[in-house]
């Protein structure tokens, strides 16, 4: 029988009666960098200028269109490379080193991989790299300009001259290691962490762009020298632009890479297989159209008894800037109960507005947005929903929600002082009936994409952020009364915490 959506995610959920246990096989602990032995490595400096904005703002730029002229050269990628992921300190054990990354990821076990193409790129041949993430390098995979290749299976992309290509992968035993089949939510969710960085560094250097989770999977997957079993590409990023013209590469074909290449996927020595994660990606291959009418929100069963007016975002809120709030991202647990100002509320509320022009409007649809509030200044304590089609934040039912919700996520008690509960949900049904199986990597990324804005948000204002993956599902669904087809996907804790100095900036 086929794979759908909702049945993946009812057979990897967690159940309080039945939880079964597995040991983690410490031997065979995963790498979190892939490596690719004696092939050509690109070094690019890592102090170069990036750009001094205010966090904030980035969210109210407009989005640019058509075809400008930039300087597309290596310094410019090294600055977008730096703001989308890097290595930000490293701790050392008895047993080595752990580093610590500017996204977040489930378990720290970084599943996601970043490739990119240059077709006319100054001071960089036109061909297919990975970045090395401890190395800050690109190491070459392809020779030549792969422009008419990319043309052929980036169906969903309208931009004709992109210099720079990037893709997303995730490869699927660094996450399974741990958490087994339900590591295909968090393949996902790290995927979205990362691709909001992304689209957060190419504003900010104001490039124009277009981001797209539909392509031919097998020939992108073929393209990057993939083993499709250990690693699959899940998103792709475009910047629009002319290319460096000081040279034309000719066109080349897209062979097979050679086996010692797509073995790089590999990263433990004994790696077991997770067939309910193949099962439900290869059931994602074909692309549907989806359903332009489709408001998440409308379908989940819950419905507003009135409506609160969104705060306006206060710039005067703000600590850290850009890129700092990205460098000094952390996974904060130490809640207090303090009340957080609305000034800051209406700043979070700012990042994860739905709103996109640069390809991920029609993903958004896929999820619907609400919170819990536990002790936020001018919000009653309940449940709330953010309806993208009506005006403001719609409180759907009083109570004091955090403490129980942090029993449903596996008794992790630090959750219940958080001020706000951001969950992220959807309805299987109006999911599989949109996109088929494909639109469960749609949700879950869109839900990745927005928890990723809420840890920057709340680094910028420095408050504490964690985002939570692990939960008892039916019970979540339960306690917000959403109907039997809606589950929550995503639950980002979120508010001031113990070691935070100098907290009389969000007074």
């Amino acid at each position: 029988m086929a794979q759908t959506a909702a049945k993946y995610h009812e057979k990897t959920s967690y159940d309080r009666s039945s939880m079964g246990g597995h040991y983690l096989d410490w031997q065979n602990q995963p790498s979190v960098f892939k490596t690719y032995d004696g092939l050509k490595t690109i070094s690019m400096s890592r102090g170069v200028p990036l750009p001094r904005k205010d966090f904030f703002s980035l969210y109210d730029d407009l989005p640019k269109s058509g075809i400008e002229h930039f300087a597309f050269d290596l310094e410019l990628l090294s600055k977008m490379l730096l703001l989308t992921c890097t290595v930000t300190r490293k701790a050392r054990h008895a047993d080595g080193g752990f580093y610590f990354r500017s996204v977040a990821s489930a378990g720290a076990l970084y599943p996601t991989e970043i490739y990119l193409h240059s077709s006319g790129v100054k001071d960089l041949e036109d061909g297919l790299y990975h970045f090395s993430i401890l190395e800050h390098s690109l190491v070459k995979l392809r020779d030549g300009d792969l422009s008419d290749a990319l043309k052929r299976f980036m169906t969903a992309c309208k931009t004709e001259n992109c210099p720079l290509t990037f893709f997303l992968t995730a490869i699927f035993f660094r996450s399974a290691w741990k958490y087994r089949n339900r590591a295909y939510r968090y393949h996902l969710l790290d995927t979205g962490h990362v691709l909001a960085n992304l689209e957060l560094a190419v504003k900010a250097l104001k490039l124009p762009f277009e981001i797209t989770l539909d392509f031919d999977d097998r020939v992108v997957n073929q393209l990057l020298g993939l083993d499709e079993n250990r690693e699959v590409a899940l998103a792709v990023c475009r910047l629009k632009g002319t290319p460096d013209s000081h040279r034309a590469s000719e066109p080349k074909a897209i062979d097979d890479l050679p086996d010692k290449m797509k073995k790089a996927s590999q990263v433990s020595p004994q790696e077991f297989q997770t067939p309910e994660i193949q099962a439900i990606h290869v059931a994602g291959y074909d692309i549907m159209p989806g359903n332009a009418d489709l408001n998440m929100c409308d379908t989940l069963g819950v419905f507003a008894e009135s409506r609160v007016a969104v705060p306006p975002t206060s710039k005067t809120v703000e600590r850290l800037p850009y890129p700092e709030a990205v460098f000094r991202r952390r996974s904060s647990r130490n809640f207090i109960a303090e009340t957080l100002p609305v000034s800051a509320m209406g700043a979070l509320l700012g990042v994860i507005e739905p709103v996109d022009e640069n390809g991920m409007d029609a993903y958004f649809q896929s999820i619907c947005t609400g919170f819990l509030t536990n002790g936020v200044e001018s919000f009653e304590n309940g449940f709330y929903v953010m309806n993208e089609k009506a005006t403001g934040v719609g409180f759907v039912k009083p109570g004091a929600f955090t403490k129980t919700m942090s029993h449903i996520c596996l008794n992790q008690e630090w959750m219940a002082n958080a001020s706000l509960h951001f969950l992220f949900m959807t309805n299987m049904a109006s999911l599989e009936k949109s996109w088929g199986p494909r639109g469960y990597r749609y949700a879950m990324m869109a839900a990745g994409i927005l928890g990723e804005r809420l840890y920057l948000a709340a680094s910028a204002l420095g408050l504490g952020c964690c985002g939570i993956g692990a939960f008892y599902d039916g019970e979540a669904s339960r306690l917000l009364g959403l109907n039997a087809w809606s589950r929550v996907l995503y639950i980002v804790s979120l508010g001031i915490v113990k070691s935070m100095p100098g907290r009389d900036h969000l007074e």
